[in-house]
């Protein structure tokens, strides 16, 4: 349940946008809104200051609070794609990401390209104080923990699941070292070198990287930013092509942020199922939507299907621990013999402090906050850059997760933007890099999970100047 500043200051954003209270208006006094809503004065100053950073209101010295000019809202549309049948892409490396590496170890760095929360949206504190106490088990530092996971974790993964809607066991599970192995073992228990493979267009360029770390094609499918996978492209590449297998983030999609409906998912594996084509499905961003209701997964609908469900806790609890894991159903055996030649098992220490921080409950009042964090983040920079960014970008309007997918003019080229914007301090996430066919030349991912100060305000205007530059230009 969210806190009474948040429902009332809901209630007055929902008066702005619904022209209630135009641009100039002056709002209720502080005092007199708490008087006539029976709230504290620190309830409705704190609901005020909530939409001062959003940019819906300002303070006036000695004169109130009033209605901000707010630029409209430019979002990102369906790029009109062809119907002609989309073909094989090779996947190569890209230089570009490992700078991005670099640039998210650079304190220095002002760090909007890679989506890594800041650490004020983390538990640290609490992971911290349970990785202390897991420590103390030495008999479990002293050997290997099962390549299967821990029974600690492997449990409450189990729980949490079922408690979710997914008609799963513990024997399904396997934990892995973040959710780039479970990704990969994943696509190894089901493909091999040359295989071709579907994946969304744009879609997270970690996923790209696996793929071609295991020698397999592309396939890209366009997708909506608002509703997700072309049914029709996916079918035109299902009937066209042997496709071994589909990697979907169908819940607060990375870059775009899209949730993909019930109905949008049920289609999808049907249409896959229909043509033997096992579904790996990244549920990376699930646990971060906006809403109080958790959005279902594609496994938990059809769990009689051939779907790989693969999650971590990177972005919920820290990225270090290195916890992911994957339920497998009938590739089980062959996934867990991978997982043992790969790297023998994952950390038991660090498995058991995850399993208290998610037996405690912590995990799910952590969420509760986080979510609402993350929802402020990515509006308060949506607007900010509705107001500096020239007129013709468009930005997504994500459901959940912290990033945007953003348009910039025909004429930029992102690459260069940021190769400019590293070597002035700013790290963005460029098109291409979401693409194995470099297209999105124009495109940008931005983190919005980031410590607003005086830093982002002058790399966001350094941005905005720099997009505008004419050197960078498409060639």
């Amino acid at each position: 349940m969210s806190h009474l500043y948040e429902q009332l200051a809901n209630e007055l954003k929902q008066s702005i946008e619904s022209g209630l209270y135009k641009a100039g208006d002056k709002l209720p006094g502080v005092r007199e809104l708490s008087v006539a809503r029976e709230l504290s004065i620190i309830t409705v100053l704190t609901a005020y200051r909530r939409l001062e950073d959003l940019g819906y209101i300002e303070a006036r010295a000695r004169s109130g609070h009033f209605v901000s000019e707010r630029p409209l809202l430019r979002k990102l549309q369906l790029v009109q794609t062809s119907t002609e049948s989309t073909k094989p892409c090779n996947l190569s490396n890209q230089d570009m990401i490992l700078a991005m590496a670099k640039a998210v170890t650079d304190i220095d760095c002002v760090k909007l390209g890679s989506a890594v929360p800041a650490p004020s949206f983390y538990p640290l504190s609490i992971v911290q104080r349970e990785i202390q106490k897991a420590a103390k088990h030495l008999e479990r530092l002293g050997g290997y923990e099962k390549s299967v996971g821990s029974n600690e974790l492997i449990l409450q993964i189990t729980r949490r699941m079922v408690s979710q809607g997914h008609d799963i066991s513990a024997d399904d599970v396997v934990i892995t070292n973040g959710g780039q192995e479970a990704l990969a073992l994943a696509l190894r228990a089901v493909t091999q070198p040359g295989d071709l493979v579907a994946v969304e267009s744009p879609t997270f360029y970690g996923i790209l990287q696996v793929l071609n770390m295991l020698g397999l094609r592309v396939i890209e499918i366009p997708t909506d930013p608002e509703l997700g996978i072309s049914l029709e492209s996916l079918k035109m590449a299902a009937e066209d092509w042997d496709l071994k297998a589909c990697v979907l983030i169908p819940n607060f999609n990375n870059p775009q942020g899209f949730l993909m409906s019930d109905q949008r998912k049920l289609e999808v594996i049907r249409l896959l199922s229909s043509k033997g084509i096992t579904i790996i499905e990244d549920d990376t961003y699930g646990d971060l939507g906006y809403s109080h209701r958790r959005p279902s997964t594609l496994l938990s609908l059809s769990p009689s299907s051939d779907i790989i469900y693969c999650n971590t806790f990177s972005k919920t609890l820290s990225p270090d621990l290195r916890i992911g894991w994957v339920v497998s159903g009938k590739h089980k055996s062959k996934i867990e013999f991978l997982k043992f030649s790969c790297n023998i098992a994952t950390s038991a220490i660090i498995q058991l402090a995850v399993a208290n921080v998610l037996e405690s409950g912590k995990y799910d009042r952590h969420l509760r906050k986080v979510r609402n964090q993350h929802e402020l983040s990515v509006e308060r920079m949506i607007n900010r850059l509705s107001q500096i960014l020239p007129q013709d970008c468009r930005i997504t309007i994500p459901k959940g997760g912290f990033v945007v997918w953003v348009q910039l003019p025909e004429n930029v080229d992102s690459m260069r933007l940021a190769t400019v914007a590293l070597k002035k301090g700013i790290s963005i996430a460029p098109g291409p890099l979401f693409t194995p066919s470099r297209k999105y030349r124009n495109f940008i991912r931005l983190s919005c999970a980031i410590h607003w100060d005086a830093r982002i305000e002058y790399a966001l205007r350094m941005l905005s100047e720099l997009i505008e530059a004419h050197d960078l230009n498409v060639a």
